[in-house]
């Protein structure tokens, strides 16, 4: 493994975002990729990026909610392959709004997507690393995992779960030192996925400044096949997040809870929607939003999140003087 050409890689999540951006990046380095999602259209557009760029792929129609299809991607990956090198669990969904106004069957379809489903990925993958003694499971959280979400409860319930996975499989994986269980979390990426997501929230979504492009999160992936760590924070904020919600997790909360108050109804006006939680979109999207300003960067959305994390702190001290 010590060039990227040749690598065999599967991807979830493939079509579209982060999982999309890093098929491309893998396939500049000459990796052979199998590459799974539920959109046939998306899987086919990034497949033929993936063979422009200097790669292969083989795409799978695959609901990844669905353990049985999911135990039999991983064969065929294998068997087309010969051995998988990495599998990036890189399926993720979404639904805003109040959590009550929100139908139940939204969030649970958020929590087998999120979480379920890459239980059923690591489940079908792990006995195949351990044949091999060797492997690198990538599993896609986001800095939600750390930080609750208001607006987006099933979500952070979702992403708090991954987390905790994630750390159980290490434990078991311990005794394996060439198996490695790989958490990635991104702060606020533009990728199609705020176009796909469920909302309830009566406003159309947008996101804030500072947001990352999705091959920024891919680079991140692509490292971890020749260098693999526990956890990869991609996204100045991060940090400051996490001390915050360290330092005062329920303030923390609360001063998103009454952001998304003001911005629902200051926004521009938009439908209810299930977005793409039960469907597919019908044409391709690609790895990119479209939405971030290029000549804004990070530095705005790293002070809001700097300022944030100050406040938790300066709670947190005013409370132990107190």
């Amino acid at each position: 493994m010590a060039k990227h050409d040749g690598l065999r890689i599967v991807i979830t999540g493939a079509s579209s975002g982060i999982g999309a951006a890093t098929a491309i990046a893998f396939a500049e380095k000459g990796a052979r990729l199998v590459l799974a999602a539920r959109g046939e259209a998306g899987l086919g557009d990034i497949a033929e990026r993936c063979r422009a760029a200097g790669g292969t792929a083989a795409t799978h129609v695959v609901d990844v909610t669905d353990a049985s299809a999911v135990a039999a991607l991983a064969v065929a990956a294998r068997d087309l392959l010969g051995d998988i090198d990495l599998w990036f669990s890189c399926v993720g969904v979404g639904v805003v709004g109040k959590y009550h106004e929100v139908p139940i069957a939204d969030h649970a379809r958020v929590i087998d997507a999120n979480l379920v489903a890459h239980m059923n990925e690591a489940h079908a993958v792990l006995p195949i690393f351990l044949a091999q003694d060797r492997g690198t499971w990538v599993n896609m959280i986001s800095v939600g995992g750390f930080v609750a979400t208001p607006y987006a409860a099933a979500y952070a319930a979702s992403k708090f779960g991954l987390r905790g996975f994630s750390e159980a499989l290490r434990g078991e994986m311990s005794k394996h030192p060439r198996i490695h269980i790989c958490d990635v979390y991104p702060t606020f990426v533009d990728t199609p996925g705020i176009d796909h997501a469920g909302n309830y929230t009566g406003a159309r979504l947008s996101l804030p400044p500072g947001a990352l492009a999705p091959e920024t999160v891919a680079k991140a992936v692509v490292r971890l096949v020749r260098h693999p760590r526990n956890t990869s924070v991609v996204g100045a904020p991060a940090i400051a997040l996490k001390l915050g919600q360290f330092a005062a997790p329920n303030l923390m909360a609360a001063m998103m809870n009454g952001f998304m108050d003001v911005w629902s109804a200051k926004a521009e006006r938009g439908e209810d929607t299930p977005g793409a939680l039960f469907d597919p979109p019908p044409a391709p999207s690609g790895p990119d939003g479209g939405r971030r300003d290029p000549h804004r960067g990070r530095k705005s959305a790293a002070v809001g999140a700097a300022a944030l994390g100050l406040a938790g702190v300066g709670t947190w001290l005013w409370r132990r003087r107190r």
